[in-house]
């Protein structure tokens, strides 16, 4: 069964927002990745140090994901910043969440494996909300 999960986004302050969330959970990152991280970065130097990911136990399986939001997605609008992150038990719960969550809404990013080892995909439902669906290929 598919895990679900907050996700942040920010213009420009992930870190210094998820440092003061670390600091109140008392917990670690489980990731921290920079935009400068990304394989074949087409990132300038500002933008690189930008965060691309960042994930937070907060407790009872519940993990705090965020990020900034990078120049090219365009000014982030407060309401757009918050999405449901789901992570799938399977490809093909995955597949089958993305697929049915989307029906009638737009595809921001296709469901397609990613650098960081993920069958990754964003939409917004046709309802407004936004959502990302993952599997890792890589858990245990």
């Amino acid at each position: 069964m598919a895990a679900v999960n907050p996700y942040l986004t920010f213009s420009n302050n992930c870190g210094e927002a998820f440092d003061f969330y670390r600091s109140a959970f008392g917990t670690e990152f489980l990731t921290r990745m920079l935009f400068s991280e990304v394989p074949d970065s087409k990132y300038d130097a500002e933008e690189g140090k930008k965060i691309m990911h960042v994930a937070l136990p907060i407790g009872q399986g519940t993990i705090l994901m965020g990020s900034d939001s990078p120049k090219e997605f365009g000014p982030l609008k407060v309401g757009d910043n918050l999405s449901i992150a789901i992570s799938a038990a399977s490809e093909e719960e995955a597949k089958k969440l993305f697929n049915s969550l989307s029906a009638g809404g737009t595809v921001t990013m296709p469901l397609e494996k990613a650098f960081w080892g993920s069958l990754f995909g964003m939409f917004t439902d046709k309802f407004g909300v936004q959502w990302m669906v993952s599997y890792d290929y890589n858990r245990p």
